[in-house]
């Protein structure tokens, strides 16, 4: 740890190490803001970020008198102790949501806490956000989901016909409520396409987004500049359904043409684009640190958790099938930015909170902001954080 240089942190946050290797076996790497003693806040990112992508807002919320504190996850930056073997070889029970909680209720104990005022997280986290308070309300007493809606826990196939009727057997995939094959529905589009979480979950890869042909620097600029407001041809709207005709709606970087990388498809994105328009909001210096810690760690750590979600042997839905039908009890909310697809790349989820969450305070859209959202605004991500906490 001693050999890696300080993260450059804005005035009142620091970095520090949490010893998790007798519960969880991670030693947390985290970034804290405000006085030990205070209310817990607990901050979680997405793929492709850190910790540090929450440096925006830490200072404002410790000041309202919180302890503020985001790890670097599971698999990503400057957290150690998970599984680093092979594509082939890596045991996903590591990367299911059970064990992405237990890491973070083990990070909770471990910094002296039994329980979380508010769990905010953002895209990947904003995961995390739900499910842990879904899992243990005890612990986990408020949430914010930004970027990624809450979707309700997988359902075991109910029969009320099955005490009275001879069981049926059929093969695999057969029989009308088969949920599609998606990439293969995408794949016969004109022109081909597939979706970013299975093209993420590949074998492939984590050498395309390690070596990105145009260089990771300025992958990662267009990848965050393509993904925000300041690209132009955001313009989100529901989609109805899961299917390839819905979907083809969304822009390449969700459903990537077929035969391109994601560095690729980036490349392809931005021949038109400035990408300097971003660095408002992310300078190069800061978009550095980025570049120097998925250079540093590799990106299959981040990426083990779309394997987990699209697993060919459906581990995550088996591992979710324990908490079928239970609702998010805590007080929630979710805010994102107006110009973001993430508001419904997973089509009825934004609408259902009403049906998935017992305590729903309403979702706000921040305007002038795309994906990153309290990266883009985060003077307006504060003022909405604040106004929830005021009113729990």
């Amino acid at each position: 740890m001693t050999s890696i240089e300080p993260l450059p942190l804005p005035q009142g946050l620091e970095e520090s190490y949490i010893d998790c290797t007798d519960s969880c076996g991670l030693v947390f790497h985290v970034v804290s803001a405000g006085q030990k003693d205070r209310p817990l806040i607990l901050l979680t990112h997405g793929f492709p970020e850190i910790a540090f992508s929450w440096r925006k807002i830490m200072p404002a919320l410790a000041a309202q008198g919180y302890y503020v504190v985001a790890p670097d996850q599971r698999g990503y930056g400057r957290t150690t102790g998970w599984d680093k073997r092979p594509f082939h070889e890596v045991d996903l029970n590591q990367f299911t949501m059970t064990n992405l909680v237990r890491d973070l209720v083990c990070l909770v104990y471990a910094l002296g806490y039994k329980e979380v005022h508010c769990h905010i997280g953002h895209d990947f986290g904003a995961v995390s956000s739900s499910m842990a308070p879904l899992m243990r309300p005890d612990i986990f007493k408020s949430c914010i989901q930004m970027s990624h809606p809450h979707h309700a826990p997988p359902t075991p196939a109910l029969s009320v016909e099955a005490s009275t009727k001879p069981i049926k057997h059929s093969h695999s995939g057969s029989g009308s409520s088969a949920k599609p094959d998606i990439q293969a529905e995408l794949a016969k589009l004109d022109p081909p396409r597939k979706h970013y979480k299975w093209y993420n979950s590949t074998s492939d890869a984590s050498k395309d987004w390690e070596t990105a042909p145009q260089g990771l620097h300025e992958f990662l600029r267009g990848y965050f500049h393509v993904k925000s407001a300041d690209w132009y041809r955001n313009d989100p709207k529901p989609l109805e359904s899961w299917t390839a005709s819905d979907l083809e709606k969304m822009p390449n970087y969700y459903i990537m043409p077929k035969e391109l990388s994601m560095p690729e498809t980036i490349c392809d994105l931005m021949k038109s684009e400035d990408g300097c328009v971003t660095t408002k909001w992310l300078p190069d210096a800061q978009l550095a640190v980025y570049v120097q810690e998925w250079q540093r760690v590799g990106f299959q750590g981040g990426l083990n958790w779309y394997r987990a979600q699209t697993s060919s042997s459906q581990i995550q839905k088996a591992d979710m099938l324990l908490f079928a039908g239970r609702k998010i009890e805590v007080p929630c909310a979710f805010i994102s930015g107006e110009k973001d697809w993430g508001n419904y790349q997973q089509p009825g989820a934004l609408d259902g909170y009403k049906e998935s969450c017992a305590d729903f305070r309403g979702v706000t859209f921040i305007p002038h902001a795309g994906h990153w959202v309290q990266q883009e605004q985060p003077e307006l991500v504060i003022e909405a954080v604040c106004k929830f906490l005021d009113g729990l």
